[in-house]
């Protein structure tokens, strides 16, 4: 048998040891990437990023939606979105009724039946960014990690595709990008903190329904909200420590 025939990349050997069961002592884990500042002094400043959406200020108009697509170049197809915006609507019987037609890119169509309804409201979702997350915890070859600024992320170099991390994520909002063949989420547009510009899309919001910022900064957008405003977070009950707070979660239009 020719030799290059028994060879197997790195990606298909790590990938078949992942889904064996194989626990991949080998890799060490990986080195945490930064965008802290050092100042003249030698100082170094790190940052901690958090997220903050006011629910009764989102109309659902999708141009977050579309602006991630547009900056992080996440596949046009269906299903695909690294963050997406789901429509609540509660009727006078108290049934609550979910949709989010194509991750609400080109906003949501008119509800029929109007006197059935009790209210309505929109909710953006997208990683959480946990303090605790399962995601890190069960990638076997430490693709997954959290950078010191806290903002979780993937390196594609070291993906092997084996999904743990979306089957472990309790927000699905992981997915496995179908040109990467690697797992892709929301990364709250490191590159673009790193330039020290907001996410793409608190950028394009036009009610500055999201709000970023730095946890702790006095001088912080997202300070001042989380200080004006009750917080409540995804699955509060799951220990994972989300970073994106919600305001006005319960009672959004009332």
């Amino acid at each position: 048998m020719d030799r290059r025939e028994m060879e197997i990349s790195r990606r298909e050997f790590f990938q078949k040891a992942a889904l064996s069961g194989t626990l991949l002592f080998i890799i060490g884990p990986k080195v945490k990437d930064s965008v802290a500042q050092v100042t003249e002094s030698g100082e170094t400043i790190t940052h901690h990023y958090a997220m903050g959406i006011q629910v009764d200020k989102c109309i659902g108009c999708g141009r977050c939606v579309n602006g991630c697509k547009i900056e992080n170049n996440v596949p046009r197809e269906p299903f695909f979105y690294r963050t997406w915006i789901e429509r609540y609507v509660i009727t006078v019987d108290g049934d609550v009724v979910v949709d989010s037609p194509d991750g609400g890119i080109s906003g949501f169509p008119e509800t029929k039946e109007k006197d059935a309804i009790l209210r309505s409201f929109f909710i953006p979702k997208l990683c959480n960014h946990c303090a605790n997350p399962p995601c890190v915890q069960v990638c076997p070859v430490g693709a997954t990690f959290s950078t010191e600024e806290g903002v979780v992320l993937v390196d594609k170099d070291y993906c092997i595709g084996c999904r743990y991390c979306i089957q472990a994520c309790p927000y699905g909002a992981r997915f496995l990008n179908p040109e990467t063949k690697t797992a892709d989420k929301c990364t709250f547009c490191y590159h673009r903190l790193a330039k020290g510009l907001v996410p793409a899309c608190v950028e394009v919001c036009p009610t500055r329904a999201r709000i970023f910022g730095e946890i702790g900064v006095r001088s912080s957008q997202l300070t001042r909200f989380m200080r004006f405003n009750e917080l409540q977070v995804l699955k509060p009950d799951l220990n994972t420590e989300p970073r994106v707070f919600y305001a006005n979660l319960d009672g959004a239009v009332k």
